[in-house]
C-alpha cells in the first residue's frame, strides 16, 4: 500500500492563507519546502480520504491522475477536508473520466454539502458519474480491494465527524485526522474488527503542545496518550510507522523542528509529497 501525503497543513494551511504573524512571515521567506496545503491522502491511486480546495493543485505537484480515482472518503464536511465544487467537472466537456463512478463516502452533513455544493451547476449528463453513500460511526464495509472500519472522531458537536481504518490485502493504516484523544469505545471497536496497522496518522495541529481531553485536536502529547492506548489494543505494535500531520501555522511547523520533534518522541513528520509504503 502506497500512501501518499500531499497535504498536511490545518485549515487555514502552512502559512495562513490571511495571517502576518511571524512564524508565516518566515515561512513565506523559506519557500515551497515549508509550505503546507490543506489535507489529502492518495491510497494506490485510487483512493483519497478528503478532497480539499488544493486536490487540483496536488495533481499538478504531485503527479496524482486523478481521473484513476474510485473511492472517496470523507471524515467531515469542513471545507479544507471536502471541497465539493470541483465535483461538477466530473464528464461533460470537462473531463473524459476513466472510472465510471466516483463513490464518495461521508457521514450526512457530508452529504447536505455536496448536494448544496453541486445544485447550481451540475451537469445531467455528469451527475451518474458520482454516487454519494452515506456512512456513520462504528461501520465496517468493503469498497473493491479496501476493507474499511469508521469510528467517530473528537471534533465537535455539530456533525458526526469519521475517523477510519483501511486495510488492502493485509497492509493497515489508520487515519486519525481532526480529532482529539479518540475515546476507548472506538478503539475498542477497531480492536473487535481485527485492526492491525502497518501505520497511523496523528492530527498534530497543536505541535509539541498538548491540547487536552476535551480538545478538537491534538498535539505531540496527545498522539502518545493514543499511541498507548492503540499498543494496549494490539492495534499496532513495535514495528508500526506512525506518522504525524495536520499543523496549524501557530506551532511554527518548520521541518528542521519537526524533524527533530520527530526523533524524540519515535514519530515520522510528513511534509506535503511525503510518501509511505507499508
Amino acid at each position: 500500500m502506497k500512501i501518499r501525503f500531499l497535504g498536511t497543513g490545518a485549515a487555514e494551511g502552512v502559512p495562513a492563507v490571511f495571517c502576518g504573524c511571524e512564524n508565516c512571515i518566515s515561512i513565506r521567506a523559506m519557500g515551497a519546502a515549508e509550505i503546507r496545503t490543506r489535507s489529502q491522502v492518495v491510497i494506490d491511486d485510487d483512493l483519497s480520504v478528503d478532497f480539499p480546495p488544493e486536490a487540483f493543485v496536488h495533481s499538478l505537484k504531485y503527479g496524482v491522475d486523478l481521473s484513476r480515482l474510485k473511492y472517496l472518503l470523507v471524515t467531515h464536511s469542513h471545507c479544507d477536508h471536502f471541497y465539493a465544487h470541483d465535483f461538477i467537472l466530473r464528464g461533460y466537456k470537462y473531463a473524459k473520466i476513466n472510472e465510471p463512478v466516483l463513490e464518495i463516502y461521508g457521514n450526512a452533513e457530508v452529504g447536505a454539502v455536496f448536494a448544496e455544493c453541486t445544485s447550481r451547476e451540475m451537469k445531467p449528463s455528469v451527475a451518474p458519474n458520482l454516487k454519494f453513500n452515506r456512512i456513520g460511526a462504528y461501520r465496517t464495509f468493503e469498497m473493491g480491494d479496501y476493507k474499511i472500519i469508521s469510528i467517530p472522531a473528537r471534533h465537535g458537536n455539530t456533525e458526526e465527524a469519521l475517523l477510519y481504518y483501511i486495510e488492502k490485502r493485509g497492509a493497515g493504516y489508520l487515519h486519525l485526522y481532526d480529532t482529539g484523544i479518540i475515546s476507548d469505545e472506538a478503539v475498542a471497536f477497531l480492536a473487535k474488527c481485527g485492526a492491525k496497522a502497518n501505520a497511523v496518522a496523528f492530527d498534530c495541529t497543536f505541535g509539541e503542545n498538548e491540547s487536552g481531553e476535551n480538545s478538537r485536536h491534538m498535539g505531540l502529547p496527545d498522539n502518545m496518550k493514543v499511541k498507548d492506548k492503540l499498543l494496549k489494543s494490539g492495534i499496532i505494535d513495535g514495528a508500526t510507522k506512525l506518522v504525524i500531520t495536520h499543523f496549524s501555522h501557530n506551532c511554527n511547523p518548520m521541518r528542521e523542528k519537526l524533524s527533530l520533534l520527530g526523533k524524540e518522541y519515535g514519530v515520522i513528520a510528513a511534509y506535503d509529497g511525503f510518501t509511505l509504503e507499508i
